[in-house]
């Protein structure tokens, strides 16, 4: 079907705001966690017990969600997952032990999953129907909604409210905040049909799929993962996935910590590492839309694979460096890591559901492969660091950096060459 661009850009407010609806009762809850931890004296281990918990269901529930999503579309499942999401923070919110709380962190982390895919699913379709790389910004404005929800917990808890309070009171407002942005989500579309601006834009859209859906030259059965994607771009695209969301988490749990062990910073100023490496990568996802715009997926992926892996290296030579420097040096490898790091999830989703035909379950696998790097990266590099150093343990993600391009570039041309519109037209 074609879509308007009026209907084109009120889909797209309704993504930004499911996207920093996300981010915000994200941003709650890990704000929340010392409190929560106090609250019910949890420690260390079970704390991370129940964070592994959360990563778990969701990893669970983002595989299940993709045949969901091909079967009642992407703006059904958003409809329910969304104001769904927020509403399990009840349950953690008001866990009485830990065992409580372990059972209902695995319906949060569920509830999270799902809303994970579907608002992805809906973004690359709305994407495809504006006209125009838009994608990065909804990743970025995720960012600013966790920040402005670990700012309200910060406020709050100064004003000597404890943060379940607030836990309860999001649970139960946001999932009606959810409302006046599922109503201007896309209209449904038929499983086979992807939408596309009227116009030029659709025109061209149109003639894509024309000519880039039919079976490969020979005649020869292709293994897909749902119709238009094979199982070997998906598992490509899905390594590049991994690679990018193993090096993002390393740099979210070891910045700070390799400033202080590593460089022998003062305690106060080495949280400043992760914040360069955040606020670079929030500014580009925000502003990065007309960098893939003006060079394509492929020189896109390309640039963000070399960039954070240059910047690993920056962070991996700072210690040999003088004294004087050797903190400017981690810094500006942050500050690359981030600004490299900030496009491939945008880019990698946006070229998997631009393929066509019914991406819910490529998409979902895509991002269970990116979400596992996030959830197994971490702890992973904690214990080559106790095995070896830090230093070290930074090697996997620098190297990982690199798989970034070097796996997403062939698998994002490859599947430009099958469908032609997995490369989205730019709007002159």
């Amino acid at each position: 079907m074609n879509i308007s661009l009026a209907v084109a850009r009120r889909a797209r407010i309704a993504v930004f705001g499911y996207f920093f609806l996300a981010g915000f009762v994200m941003g709650l809850w890990a704000a929340g966690l010392p409190s929560l931890n106090d609250r019910l004296d949890l420690g260390p281990a079970r704390l991370g017990s129940v964070l592994l918990l959360i990563s778990g269901g969701a990893l669970v529930s983002m595989l299940v969600t993709g045949p969901l999503v091909d079967r009642w579309s992407s703006r059904a499942v958003c409809w329910v997952s969304g104001p769904l999401s927020a509403a399990v923070l009840l349950g953690p919110a008001l866990a009485s032990g830990y065992l409580w709380l372990a059972g209902l962190a695995v319906v949060f982390g569920m509830g999270l999953g799902v809303t994970e895919v579907a608002m992805n699913t809906h973004s690359v379709e709305v994407e495809h129907a504006y006209g125009r790389p838009i994608i990065s910004a909804f990743h970025g404005t995720w960012s600013l909604g966790g920040a402005a929800g670990g700012g309200l917990t910060a406020l709050v808890l100064q004003t000597g409210l404890d943060a379940q309070v607030l836990l309860v009171a999001a649970a139960v407002v946001v999932p009606f905040v959810y409302v006046p942005f599922a109503l201007r989500l896309l209209p449904a579309r038929p499983s086979r049909d992807v939408p596309a601006v009227d116009g030029e834009v659709g025109a061209a859209a149109d003639a894509g799929r024309a000519a880039g859906e039919e079976a490969p030259a020979g005649g020869g059965r292709v293994r897909r993962a749902g119709p238009g994607l094979r199982w070997g771009l998906v598992a490509m695209l899905g390594l590049a996935a991994f690679a990018g969301h193993l090096s993002e988490g390393a740099a979210i749990d070891w910045a700070a910590l390799h400033a202080r062990w590593v460089l022998g910073t003062d305690p106060a100023a080495a949280p400043v590492a992760y914040t360069i490496f955040s606020v670079a990568m929030t500014t580009v996802r925000l502003l990065g839309d007309p960098i893939r715009g003006r060079l394509g997926s492929v020189r896109t992926i390309q640039l963000a694979g070399l960039l954070a892996a240059l910047g690993y290296v920056l962070v991996l030579a700072s210690p040999l460096v003088g004294d004087a420097v050797r903190v400017a040096c981690a810094w500006t490898g942050w500050a690359l890591a981030g600004v490299g790091l900030a496009t491939v999830v945008p880019v990698i989703f946006s070229a998997v559901g631009a393929a066509g035909g019914q991406v819910g379950r490529a998409l979902s696998l895509v991002t269970a492969f990116g979400y596992s790097g996030m959830l197994v990266g971490p702890a992973v590099l904690g214990y080559v660091a106790e095995a070896s150093s830090l230093p070290v343990a930074l090697i996997v993600p620098a190297v990982l950096a690199a798989v970034v391009a070097l796996a997403g570039a062939p698998a994002i041309r490859s599947l430009s060459a099958e469908h032609p519109r997995a490369e989205v037209p730019v709007r002159s």
